[in-house]
């Protein structure tokens, strides 16, 4: 194992000023922070039925596929630089400039809907701004929890929470705003929300604080990257873990959404997908509810237990399962994923040095997206050469396999829960 695996983890601060894992969770710093990311996962929600409703419509499948790529190759692209950006400025900075880009890049798409038809060119535009402000918004996310909360994971299980509640309306209120008004009203409340999100953020403020022996004072940006990548890869865990999230987009997370919407929809009618997907969002929930409550001594190999009940979502869409099993192995799949996640970002946030911490969620965040934006590429091709019920048995397959490579990883079934550091924002 390497150095940054086997270092006694440092001592939770305390002192008059700090708070420890038993305090309340809802002080002001989180209070505002928790709105903030409310509000603005809501907005996020809404955007894709926005895209395939109101783009589609103008410009077919093909216009609204080409936008959303647009959007998440922009953030692949750009999200290590996000992370740079982060630790050079600060998160809370980076996160309110970001979200101000967007309140710009959805308000314009408000008026041009509002006008008429929105131009091709503006369309793609806008959506590369957009997912270049997600850039550099969302290496921000992990680092800001440990700063606006004295517990991590319950502050990030309550986000998973809203998280969950916002997968389940935001989509519907999308899809209402459209039938009702237009998608201009739609893209006008996404603007909205990333406004107060802003606003939020710009509240919270930071409480003086040592930077430590170990701050920076900024470099060229390639050795910020490589900084960066130097820690991320000094974690055993942390790449191990990645490596199979990796597999996972490609093989599992990837296809399972075009070819289970297809196969679902196919033989139960589209209502019984859109029945499926709200039961997903109320096993996330629950999953998110579950891990406020349990504290595991070694918090990713629980998780990764969980993920074994994740198998059972592909699984039951794959054999043709009727409406009861198909809606439980969709509960099963939300609450096994939103404890991993759960699990998975409170690791990542008390085991990384806060300096860097930004710069390797970004590490992360680009190895998971990249992954599943592989498997969406791949899965219609992949129907050439097998049935879609067959590369969903394999999705579950390999969902079993990489719960069992991160069980077969000593650093990643070993590592244990580290106390937290006091916030450094005042309430």
């Amino acid at each position: 194992m390497t150095t940054a695996e086997t270092h006694t983890p440092p001592a939770p601060h305390s002192g008059p000023g700090l708070r420890d894992a038993r305090s309340p969770l809802w002080t002001g710093p989180f209070t505002l922070y928790f709105t903030a990311r409310a509000v603005s996962l809501l907005g996020d929600a809404m955007m894709p039925v926005a895209a395939a409703l109101a783009v589609g419509a103008l410009y077919g499948v093909s216009g609204a596929g080409l936008v959303l790529g647009t959007w998440t190759g922009t953030f692949v692209l750009l999200v290590l630089f996000g992370g740079v950006l982060t630790d050079r400025i600060g998160a809370r900075r980076t996160m309110v400039a970001a979200d101000l880009v967007r309140v710009l890049t959805q308000g314009v798409l408000a008026a041009a809907f509002f006008v008429g038809r929105p131009p091709f060119w503006l369309l793609v535009t806008m959506a590369a701004v957009a997912g270049a402000a997600v850039a550099m918004f969302l290496p921000g996310v992990n680092g800001m929890v440990p700063l606006v909360a004295a517990d991590p994971q319950r502050a990030n299980a309550t986000l998973k929470v809203a998280d969950a509640l916002a997968h389940l309306l935001g989509p519907a209120l999308a899809g209402l705003l459209i039938a009702l008004t237009g998608a201009g009203a739609v893209y006008a409340i996404d603007s909205g929300t990333f406004l107060l999100s802003a606003l939020c953020l710009a509240l919270v403020r930071p409480a003086p604080a040592d930077p430590g022996p170990t701050a920076r004072t900024g470099g060229p940006l390639r050795r910020e990257l490589l900084q960066g990548w130097r820690e991320f890869r000094a974690r055993t865990w942390m790449w191990a873990v990645i490596l199979v999230w990796m597999v996972f987009g490609v093989l599992l997370f990837g296809p399972l959404v075009p070819l289970g919407s297809a196969l679902v929809a196919d033989r139960l009618g589209p209502n019984a997908y859109g029945l499926a997907v709200s039961f997903l969002g109320a096993g996330t929930v629950l999953g998110g509810l579950v891990a406020l409550r349990l504290r595991p001594a070694r918090p990713l190999a629980a998780g990764t237990a969980a993920m074994v009940l994740y198998t059972a979502l592909p699984l039951c869409v794959a054999v043709d399962a009727g409406l009861p099993l198909l809606l439980a192995g969709h509960v099963l799949g939300g609450a096994a994923l939103a404890f991993w996640s759960v699990m998975w970002a409170t690791s990542v946030q008390t085991h990384t040095p806060p300096t860097v911490l930004n710069r390797v969620s970004a590490y992360e965040l680009a190895g998971s997206v990249s992954g599943i934006s592989l498997g969406q590429l791949l899965a219609g091709p992949a129907t050439a050469l097998a049935s879609p019920n067959h590369l969903l048995l394999l999705s579950a397959a390999a969902c079993l396999a990489g719960c069992a490579t991160l069980f077969a990883v000593p650093a990643v079934r070993n590592l244990a829960r580290t106390p937290p550091p006091g916030p450094t924002f005042t309430g």
